[in-house]
């Protein structure tokens, strides 16, 4: 459990249209709509609050009763950080923060205890986030997987959603990353895929909302850019299993699988 000093608060946003699946908070999962699973999987961990921080009064009369505060939050926000800032503003003073992506039904309540605890016993670390190795050489190629490189002690470097490291020599011998992915099967295990799992504490997340958008978060559209190029300090954590975070119709039918196969159902 958390130290006595510090709340830890787990704060899901949970923005109900989106792009390129419609709807996926509210689709039926098992029986009752997605976002409750990743509400349960919170719940198990052992913080101090689970917040939902919604755009939608649909999403809000939801998850009454399953969270310990559901908040309807501004429109307007651009990002979840934005809307996890909203309610982070309100929370008593030197708390960590988990921002916990919606669309995560499947997430391990262990893994996210494992990035509270790293934030909890290092008072340099500004933001932890977590990884997983790949296994699959799309996720390489996927501009949609985000990879992740980090240093010595696990601090990011960079995040990219290129191929990083890029293997110059092997692709000049077999003239493509795809074609050495196939004929190096160990060049693999150089790659890992950064999960959307994140959590601050509570002064850094505010003064990451307050900062304006980054030129490599803009050419990237990766958001946690912005954080490395104000010398912000992330920690990354290589974390056991694999996350599916629900982004599109192929995703859902992912999770739909794996949860018949567990639980023989659906």
């Amino acid at each position: 459990m958390e130290s006595s000093e510090v709340r830890v608060y787990i704060v899901i946003p949970a923005r109900l249209e989106s792009s390129r699946l419609k709807r996926k908070l509210l689709l039926d999962l098992e029986g009752q709509p997605l976002i409750l699973h990743t509400i349960q999987r919170a719940s198990q961990v052992g913080a101090h609050e689970v917040i939902v921080a919604t755009d939608s009064e649909e999403i809000l009369n939801v998850v009454k009763g399953y969270c310990s505060r559901a908040l309807l939050t501004s429109a307007h926000h651009k990002s979840g950080s934005d809307r996890v800032a909203e309610v982070a503003r309100k929370l008593p003073k030197n708390s960590v923060i988990v921002n916990l992506q919606a669309d995560e039904p499947l997430i391990s309540p262990t893994v996210i205890r494992t990035a509270i605890d790293e934030m909890l016993k290092d008072k340099n670390i500004d933001i932890t986030t977590t990884c997983e190795k790949i296994n699959n050489i799309q996720d390489v190629l996927d501009p949609n997987v985000v990879k992740v490189v980090y240093d010595r002690k696990g601090f990011a470097i960079y995040f990219s959603r290129s191929p990083i490291p890029f293997p110059r020599e092997e692709v000049m011998k077999y003239g493509s990353l795809e074609a050495a992915l196939k004929s190096n099967n160990r060049l693999l295990s150089i790659f890992r895929k950064h999960t959307g799992l994140y959590v601050y504490r509570q002064e850094s997340l505010l003064k990451f909302s307050q900062i304006g958008q980054t030129t490599l978060e803009k050419i990237e559209s990766l958001e946690q850019l912005r954080a490395l190029e104000h010398s912000m300090k992330i920690k990354v954590l290589e974390v056991e299993g694999h996350s599916i975070g629900v982004d599109t119709e192929e995703d859902f039918k992912k999770v739909v699988e794996i949860l018949k196969g567990r639980f023989g159902k659906l």
